[in-house]
């Protein structure tokens, strides 16, 4: 399927811009919404298995959701043609077992404000696997320029004192592993949504990589069951964004090119920031976090201001 076959307003129009906004808004307000679940949960920071659980459990919940909702709005159960189930497999395994298995690890050693800023390296792996794994999605100096930009960005909210001192592995490192799982997610998905309702590839990728998730956390003799009535309230919330905003952006990568829709996920620091300075009372206002976001909103500029040839055509994934 071409990008051209979807709604109108969904190419490209006001809608469009408004539904990955509030897609990628969702995603930043998980930031502080995970620190303080390790809080809520009485997760240790070492206590992988856990955390592992308690993303799990997030997953299951909400592509538990997406299903239900989509049977009461249909009518019918959400389905996938037996033929098809590879892509939807292989989709819940990179977006969200892998994708969440380093965000969870990585976010019990960083900052929220900090891994929000790392996260949005995102918007600009997506651009280059785009130029690679789909066609008619070419990179043009100018889209180059933006990733370079947006990814300086990325770098300088990691420099300490000595360089890139202030960058850590466990932390930052697996933050950016995250990054790339869902960029990788989103050229897959692209092809597993084709011709599909978005809702039955959300619902199912969800449902199946929150799955494997809690198995593996369980396995591992991790435990997440809410202590209170508000990490209960938390653990509702964090389903609930992510059925909304994994429906949303599965619906709008089903209807246009990958890095047109990609690059409104490196918006996420200014939300994730945003959001972590009023939740976890984080600093946000340095010198260094709103240069960094300044270079991550230049890059996005300048891949959405690439000449009118670059990026478009058929979207037919390989």
């Amino acid at each position: 399927m071409s990008a051209v076959d979807g709604p109108r307003a969904l190419r490209g129009g006001p809608l469009m811009h408004l539904l990955a906004v509030c897609a990628v808004f969702l995603w930043g307000t998980a930031f502080p919404a995970v620190k303080r679940g390790y809080a809520l949960f009485l997760l240790a920071t070492d206590d992988m298995a856990g955390r592992m659980a308690f993303a799990g459990e997030r997953f299951v919940l909400a592509g538990a959701l997406t299903l239900v909702c989509a049977a009461v709005f249909t009518g019918r159960p959400p389905s996938i043609p037996r033929g098809r189930w590879g892509g939807v497999a292989l989709l819940a395994l990179v977006q969200t077992t892998l994708q969440y298995l380093f965000f969870y690890a990585g976010m019990a050693h960083t900052t929220g404000t900090k891994g929000a800023i790392i996260d949005s390296s995102a918007a600009f792996i997506g651009v280059i696997l785009a130029h690679f794994l789909c066609t008619g999605e070419r990179m043009s100096a100018r889209r180059a320029a933006g990733c370079a930009v947006g990814f300086s960005g990325v770098v300088l909210v990691n420099l300490g004192a000595g360089g890139m001192g202030g960058f850590s592995w466990r932390g930052d490192g697996l933050m950016l592993l995250a990054a790339a799982s869902f960029a990788f997610g989103g050229v897959i998905s692209g092809r597993a949504a084709r011709g599909l309702d978005p809702a039955a590839v959300t619902g199912w990728q969800l449902l199946g990589g929150g799955a494997l998730l809690l198995a593996g956390g369980a396995a591992m003799g991790g435990r997440a069951v809410p202590p209170s009535g508000a990490a209960w309230l938390l653990l509702g919330y964090l389903a609930v964004l992510s059925a909304m905003a994994f429906t949303i952006w599965t619906l709008l990568l089903k209807y246009n090119p990958v890095a047109k829709i990609s690059i409104y996920n490196s918006l996420t620091p200014v939300f994730g920031a945003l959001c972590s300075a009023v939740v976890l009372g984080e600093r946000f206002f340095s010198i260094k976090n709103l240069a960094a976001l300044a270079l991550v909103c230049g890059g996005v500029y300048l891949v959405n201001c690439a000449p009118d040839g670059a990026g478009r055509g058929e979207t037919e994934r390989v």
